[in-house]
C-alpha cells in the first residue's frame, strides 16, 4: 500500500499540473485494515455507538462490507454526533463533532491519499495538520527567529466573526 502512495506522491511532485481522478482503487482491504490498526481504541463513539473493539469483533466482514459499499458508491457517512465541551478559562462551551467509527476509517484512508498528493505543494515553513509536524515544531522555529534575528515586533491577532 505504501508503494502506491509513494507513487502518487512521486507523480504529484514531478508533474505538478497532473490531475488525479479515480483514486478509489487505491483504497483496498489492506489500507482499511491499516487505518483500523492506527485508530486509537479509547475515542468516543459516533451516533451508532460503534467502538473500535466492537467493530473488531467481525473485522474481516466489516471491512469487506465497507469496501464493497465504497466501490459500488453505496457508502454514505452517518450524521456526526455533536457534543459540547467546556472552553478553558471560560463558561462557554465549544462544539465537537464525533464521526461514526466506519466514517473515521474512510476519512483516514482518504486522508492518506490526499496527503500523498498535496504534501508536495507545502512549503517547509508550513506546519498545520501535516505529517511529522505540529505546533511544537512551529514554536521551535519561531523561537529561533525571535532569538537570533533582528525582530522589532510580533503581531498576534484573534479574529472573531460575529453573525449579523
Amino acid at each position: 500500500m505504501n508503494t502506491k502512495l509513494q507513487r502518487i506522491a512521486e507523480i504529484a511532485k514531478t508533474k505538478p499540473n497532473e490531475k488525479f481522478s479515480a483514486l478509489i482503487h487505491h483504497i483496498n482491504k489492506e489500507m482499511l485494515l491499516q487505518c483500523h490498526q492506527e485508530l486509537k481504541g479509547n475515542k468516543a463513539s459516533g451516533v451508532d455507538g460503534e467502538t473500535k473493539a466492537k467493530y473488531e469483533e467481525k473485522l474481516g466482514e466489516n471491512i469487506d462490507d465497507l469496501l464493497e459499499r465504497m466501490k459500488s458508491f453505496k457508502y454514505r457517512p452517518q450524521p456526526v454526533r455533536r457534543v459540547y465541551i467546556p472552553k478553558a478559562g471560560s463558561a462557554k462551551k465549544r462544539p465537537l463533532g464525533i464521526p461514526a467509527y466506519e466514517d473515521k476509517l474512510v476519512q483516514s484512508a482518504i486522508n492518506k491519499i490526499i496527503t500523498a498528493i498535496y504534501e508536495q505543494d507545502f512549503l517547509e515553513c508550513s506546519f498545520g495538520f501535516r505529517p511529522e509536524r505540529g505546533c511544537h515544531d512551529a514554536l521551535k522555529v519561531l523561537d529561533i527567529y525571535l532569538s537570533k534575528r533582528n525582530i522589532n515586533y510580533v503581531v498576534d491577532a484573534d479574529i472573531k466573526v460575529i453573525p449579523s
